[in-house]
């Protein structure tokens, strides 16, 4: 079709859904059909005279301006993807076919609105994002960032933050998303009250709600309770459009039941690798990290050691005091073993009143002996436990590798005959394993 041809058609080709545009030499459009309102946002008449590459997404720009000088030398294109700016802001994605017209040396492209496929695909693409993520990231800050990388080339955003732990009576906990360009200061933010009245309308909030511009807080809703609040900033002089606020809507459904998803399966992995009484590691997660340090002590050649602990007379702390305050003996002795450690050892409870500590990255031996020494000396100090001052005491068993075994079972076997020999020697002491030839 000629240009001259598009000019005699032009009240019919108003009527196409599609956008018909012809383009001269210099890159200005000198046809646009009537669609480009409904498509664009733009009248033919504002478009007309206009250069073509100011209305493309800065991102495509290049690659489409590539693409129009191959049609200038003569090639058609077919089905040619890119995005142009709306008249208010946000990106359409349109798909085209163009041609050249060597007589009247024009360009004559016709173009059609991809955007609700692409809108659909990308939400597609982002669900199966999200739940990747809800089981490959190691924890909740690692989701949240993740979220943001997520989010961020979909919608303008300058600031990011997720409100997480909050209620009536616990103020909000603040996660602050590292984005990529973001050079400047985040303007100021009342996050507890922003959260505080999305929690009463359970709908999105705007800091300032006669401007409906800066910070928006987005609630995010798990299939019971509100699993945090997503507080978002699109930058200077840019505002979310009634599409970003739809996407933000369907996200939040998402992101609501991935947070869910991720606290329920973070649970399930404390009570599966920790003890619940005292918080600390359990036999199996203490087993797999002793494997672990073994591997490493024996390509590294450095001693570990296994210190394997008992209380001296905790029976009769549950039968004279009962089992509550025997819990309470059980979570302090926990915190003050950890207190005397370093953070990269393993402190475990092993059951009832046995804690095992493995210690690496050992220096030299005797290193094993003053640490041991430090915890019988913190549990030697008294315990005020339900107005009752209680003294204990610990037997505690030292195996070293190599000397005492080269393997899980045989370090645990020996730390704990060497824990039971302090036993019988009247406990409050330590004892080092027997060395086998």
């Amino acid at each position: 079709m000629t240009y001259r041809n598009v000019q005699l058609l032009g009240n019919y080709l108003d009527l196409l859904l599609d956008m018909l545009c012809v383009v001269d030499d210099s890159g200005r459009f000198v046809y646009v059909s009537a669609s480009a309102e409904q498509i664009l946002g733009y009248t033919p008449k504002e478009l007309i005279g206009q250069r073509m590459q100011d209305y493309i997404w800065p991102d495509d720009l290049t690659d489409t301006m590539t693409k129009a000088q191959a049609v200038m030398q003569g090639q058609s294109l077919v089905h040619f993807e890119n995005r142009y700016r709306h008249k208010q802001g946000h990106a359409v994605y349109l798909s085209w076919s163009a041609r050249r017209s060597e007589q009247e040396r024009v360009r004559v492209g016709v173009a059609r609105d991809v955007s609700a496929v692409r809108q659909a695909q990308a939400r597609q693409q982002l669900l199966y994002a999200i739940a990747e993520a809800t089981h490959q990231t190691e924890d909740l800050p690692a989701l949240y960032q993740h979220i943001a990388s997520l989010l961020s080339p979909l919608l303008p955003l300058q600031h990011l933050r997720i409100a997480f732990g909050g209620s009536a009576r616990e103020p909000w906990q603040i996660f602050t998303a590292l984005l990529a360009g973001e050079d400047t200061a985040a303007p100021a933010l009342d996050e507890q009250t922003l959260c505080g009245r999305v929690v009463q309308s359970n709908a999105r909030e705007w800091a300032e709600p006669d401007q409906r511009c800066g910070w928006l807080a987005v609630p995010l809703s798990g299939a019971e309770v509100l699993q945090g609040v997503l507080l978002l900033n699109p930058g200077t002089g840019q505002r979310y459009q009634a599409d970003d606020l739809a996407l933000l809507d369907f996200l939040a459904v998402q992101l609501g039941a991935a947070i869910e998803r991720k606290t329920m399966l973070l649970r399930l992995q404390q009570l599966a690798l920790y003890d619940s009484l005292t918080g600390l590691a359990n036999r199996t997660l203490l087993l797999d990290r002793l494997q672990s340090a073994l591997q490493r002590a024996s390509r590294d050649q450095q001693p570990l050691a296994l210190l394997y602990l008992d209380l001296d007379r905790f029976k009769q702390v549950n039968d004279n005091f009962g089992h509550a305050v025997g819990d309470l003996l059980l979570q302090q002795t926990a915190q003050r073993i950890l207190q005397v450690v370093r953070q990269t050892d393993t402190v475990a409870r092993f059951g009832g009143d046995e804690f095992v500590v493995l210690l690496e990255q050992l220096h030299q031996v005797d290193t094993a002996l003053l640490v041991a020494e430090k915890i019988r000396q913190a549990l030697a100090q008294p315990f005020l436990l339900a107005e009752q001052q209680l003294l204990i005491s610990p037997s505690i068993g030292l195996a070293l590798f190599p000397q005492h075994g080269t393997d899980s079972w045989q370090l645990l076997q020996r730390a704990d005959s060497a824990m039971y020999q302090a036993k019988r020697d009247g406990g409050d002491r330590i004892t080092q394993a027997v060395t086998y030839s």
